[in-house]
């Protein structure tokens, strides 16, 4: 079996898509090498600023987001990947190890591939909808084909389960007024720079003028609220749960659904506790949240964040 990479084209094509994946205040915090036959993934923590205020279960859920979308470009483009992940315990910032074998793309490796550019992350409110048949059912089975589950947080436990977390109006750490909802970005303008969610401080103008819009209208917003869990609660559990967020944010998109990841909520201990016993059952850990739903249909759907050039994150090793 040959495990050689494919040609430069299709490698840089690739990885060019992977560098769409999601990532907290848009920082982007991964690095790629590649050598002869593969294709190796880091944590760059240099991207990781004090300011910023990031986890580190956020940068794994991040790099583990681009891995898939790495993987779902190489198939679309006629190759399967075999992953190795944290091949180096001693090298705890070196995540994954990717080597591929020539594969006939189906439909599904294709449309999931267009969905990568379609894709960003949409924090307006969204409108009513009639759910789709089984929609929730192939999400959870994508995500749990790579390793997590899917349970969502009906309205009523939505409202239960306050957010202990500072808000961008200036709420005080702790007040029980701050939702899971209200933490979604959409209230101010100012949310699209200061909240720490999947979009970033190199959000462009448009989207904040989006997010003002947004905040100024009196319509309900009608997201399911799906919360995505692991069994395990370490670093691995943290990069294979990024690796199901792409799973199903690239599988809502393809269904014409918006989403928008949010991970500052589970900063609350408070909440993170009361996520695992009230909707995991205290089976699994929570990892993110993601809004799911129908965009408006008035507005047009916001622009792409910016992303760093593929020269800028990528190192080339002769072997």
């Amino acid at each position: 079996m040959d495990r050689a990479l494919p040609d430069d084209e299709i490698v840089e094509t690739a990885l060019a898509l992977a560098l769409r994946a999601p990532s907290r205040h848009n920082i982007q915090p991964w690095r790629w090498l590649i050598d002869q036959g593969s294709v190796h993934l880091y944590l760059d923590r240099a991207r990781v600023l004090p300011a910023t205020e990031v986890v580190e279960r956020d940068l794994l859920l991040s790099c583990g987001a681009a891995l898939h979308h790495l993987s779902v470009a190489f198939a679309a483009l006629g190759w399967a990947t075999i992953v190795r992940r944290m091949p180096n315990p001693d090298d705890p910032d070196y995540l994954a190890a990717v080597t591929t074998v020539a594969h006939r793309p189906t439909n599904q490796d294709i449309a999931m591939s267009a969905s990568i550019s379609q894709r960003r992350s949409d924090r307006r409110n969204y409108r009513s909808w009639i759910i789709p048949p089984g929609y929730l059912g192939l999400l959870t089975e994508r995500a749990a084909a790579l390793g997590a589950l899917i349970r969502p947080v009906r309205a009523r436990a939505a409202d239960r389960l306050s957010v202990a977390t500072q808000s961008a109006a200036g709420a005080p750490c702790g007040d029980p007024a701050i939702g899971i909802r209200r933490c979604s970005g959409i209230e101010e303008a100012t949310a699209c720079r200061t909240q720490a969610f999947f979009l970033g401080d190199n959000l462009p103008e448009a989207a904040v003028a989006a997010s003002a819009r947004a905040d100024a209208t009196t319509e309900p917003d009608h997201a399911d609220l799906l919360l995505l869990g692991t069994s395990a609660d370490d670093r691995l559990a943290s990069l294979r749960a990024g690796e199901a967020m792409s799973a199903v944010l690239l599988t809502a998109t393809n269904v014409g659904l918006a989403t928008c990841p949010l991970s500052a909520p589970l900063e609350s201990t408070e909440l993170h506790h009361r996520l695992r016993r009230d909707i995991l059952d205290d089976t699994a850990h929570p990892q993110v949240i993601l809004r799911v739903g129908r965009a408006p249909s008035s507005a047009d759907p916001p622009p792409m964040t910016p992303r760093r050039l593929l020269a800028d994150v990528l190192a080339l090793v002769n072997t």
